[in-house]
């Protein structure tokens, strides 16, 4: 009988790494929007030269967290700080295992005294719900609001809310514009309101293409209306719409790495969450993509510190995974960067497909490369793997291939690398249905800042982003 759950699902596999190697699932689908409206170069191009509209309404989960309880929870599951977080603003929530390695991450708004919603990919969400409804929370309530299917197949598509972003140079005039005027002073992370067609429209100050912009949401119903007020607005300062094949590329010059596999397939203190955890749920589904391969689930999990998350910790509150990162605190890590592909390298890959009779090596998608949930290829310097790329793909704004990735701590900026791409032979790759048969190929890679785009470097305000580009 097959499992109910996560854990029934990881014994009958007997190997948890096989099972997520071989998962059927494939990528991550980003659902509903189309997969370009123009086309992904010209898409790209936008957001660095003149303005995009980011419509980030279906891939993502959320969960509303309501009452005087919701501040207990968070302080518990977070390694953040809520000391500090007052009504209108907003932060990257991280929670980490009991071992302290990374679940997931995302934005938590606190929207009102006790009320916050968090909006983010589904592991982070379900552990949150998790400790909701077994932490003993009795002021607590929840609302749940859970990203749209991949594919549709036609039946119609509702969430709570709309969301989206306006990005890019030429972003703070549309947004003047649509408002009617100056726009009131936002900090960075801090929350607004302004005006859309006639309506007032809650705003978040954010930059995730490295010059000002406005994250929006609002009542779904209200989404095509404001929508088209944007681009109407836009139009003259020419506004761009990203598609799903363009829009999850910006990360690669902003410097986020969005999919870290879960840690929660270990640690004795995790079987209640696992048995909780549906046999269909993102957690074991989910695919490993790559070319490092372990047998150790472990070796797969990463801590704050190695994606960037080190500013985030604080000791000033019991959270679950506190005493696990204490201990490991002032040790050497292992840290963000960008890799930039060799061109001639990445050519050798597509002539692979263009000469019939030689075995070809795995195909490169553009612009978006990652083929799995969680992706994964061996960083490797003198014969020693020295880091992972976890996240890759092509940069037209760059005009290169780039991915984002954790290394050693003695690896510096400029040093040039192999990236082994494709999985493993003699098999010619896992039973992914994204992995066609193929030989692995060496890419070198050059080490390079995280953001990558010195926009990004230069213009964000003092974050996690700058705080990774030295």
């Amino acid at each position: 009988m097959a499992g109910k759950n996560l854990e029934q699902k990881m014994q009958e596999a007997g190997n948890t790494v096989k099972m997520l190697r071989n998962s059927k699932i494939g990528a991550y689908v980003y659902p509903v929007v189309p997969s370009e409206f123009t086309n992904w170069r010209d898409e790209q191009a936008a957001w660095r030269n003149s303005a995009v509209l980011f419509d980030q309404s279906h891939h993502m989960a959320e969960i509303m967290l309501e009452g005087p309880d919701a501040i207990k929870l968070l302080a518990r599951t977070g390694i953040n700080t809520v000391e500090n977080f007052p009504v209108n603003r907003a932060k990257q929530f991280v929670p980490v295992s009991y071992s302290g390695h990374v679940i997931g991450d995302g934005i938590l708004f606190r929207l009102e005294e006790e009320q916050y919603l968090f909006v983010g990919r589904a592991p982070t969400v379900n552990w949150l719900q998790f400790h909701a409804e077994t932490g003993g929370y009795q002021n607590l309530r929840i609302d749940r609001d859970d990203r749209s299917p991949s594919r549709p197949m036609g039946k119609p598509v509702v969430r709570r809310r709309y969301r989206y972003q306006i990005q890019g140079p030429n972003a703070w005039a549309i947004l003047e514009k649509l408002n009617g005027g100056p726009l009131p002073e936002i900090k960075f992370f801090n929350m607004g309101e302004i005006k859309i067609a006639g309506r007032t429209v809650r705003s978040l100050r954010h930059g995730m293409s490295g010059a000002p912009g406005l994250e929006i949401w609002g009542p779904y119903e209200e989404g095509e209306e404001i929508r088209s007020a944007i681009l109407e607005a836009g139009e003259e300062f020419g506004i761009v719409p990203v598609g799903s094949r363009a829009y999850a590329t910006n990360t690669l010059e902003s410097g986020w790495i969005p999919s870290p596999l879960p840690a929660v397939y270990t640690d004795p203190e995790m079987k209640a969450y696992r048995e909780w955890l549906g046999a269909d749920s993102y957690e074991a589904t989910g695919s490993i993509g790559g070319s490092f391969v372990s047998d150790k689930i472990e070796d797969y999990y990463v801590t704050p510190y190695e994606i960037g998350y080190g500013t985030f910790v604080k000791f000033d509150h019991d959270f679950i995974g506190r005493e696990a990162l204490e201990k490991i605190a002032d040790k050497p890590h292992r840290r963000k960067v960008t890799l930039a592909w060799n061109a001639d390298d990445v050519a050798k890959v597509f002539r692979s497909m263009l000469e019939p009779g030689i075995e070809n090596y795995k195909y490169i998608d553009l612009p978006l490369s990652n083929y799995a949930s969680a992706n994964y290829d061996a960083v490797v310097k003198d014969g020693k793997v020295v880091g992972l790329s976890m996240f890759s793909g092509y940069s037209f704004n760059e005009r290169s291939m780039l991915s984002l990735a954790t290394v050693d701590p003695d690896i510096q900026i400029g040093d040039v690398l192999t990236l082994v791409w494709g999985e493993p032979e003699p098999n010619g790759g896992s039973e992914k249905t994204t992995v066609e048969r193929h030989k692995q190929l060496e890419i070198r890679v050059k080490v390079s800042p995280v953001p990558y785009s010195r926009d990004a470097r230069e213009n964000y305000a003092d974050s996690w982003r700058t705080k990774q580009s030295v």
